[in-house]
């Protein structure tokens, strides 16, 4: 393989793991608009706080805002650093259940099945954050090229 395929190849690569990863978040945090009550509720059992409606939009703005960001591969540095960053709390939050991957409850569902992909998502976000360098189909990458 030329030097020249290679490099679209990983260009390629790494367009589908941001496309992807930011897709991840962007969903999550556009729920927080269309039912905030239920991340006030998650919000009070599992981090035993109170978060009016005013905070919960502020959090999703804010989380919107970082997705479009990496969506179109701007400021790689901070923004693919965020996106990893609020995911990790989220991983951290839920951390006991990794300690249990193969919990059945008395149905005979396996209860913590679901936390394994998070924690897959965790490690490919951190993985986009490691190559943010390499990432030329992004607008940082554009920009970096035209300064050539």
């Amino acid at each position: 393989m030329t030097p020249k395929a290679m490099e679209r190849r990983e260009a390629l690569a790494l367009l589908i793991l941001r496309l992807g990863c930011a897709w991840f978040i962007f969903v999550w945090a556009v729920n927080k608009f269309l039912a905030p009550q239920q991340y006030q509720q998650l919000a009070k059992w599992i981090d035993k706080v109170d978060i009016s409606l005013t905070q919960i939009y502020v959090i999703a703005g804010i989380q919107v805002l970082v997705c479009l960001l990496v969506f179109a591969g701007a400021l790689r540095t901070w923004s693919y650093g965020a996106l990893a960053l609020m995911h990790a709390y989220t991983v951290y939050r839920q951390w006991p259940k990794y300690l249990a991957p193969f919990e059945i409850n008395d149905k005979g569902f396996p209860v913590n099945r679901n936390v394994t992909v998070a924690l897959a998502a965790l490690a490919a976000m951190i993985a986009l954050w490691l190559l943010r360098h390499r990432d030329r189909w992004s607008l940082d990458g554009w920009l970096a090229a035209r300064r050539r």
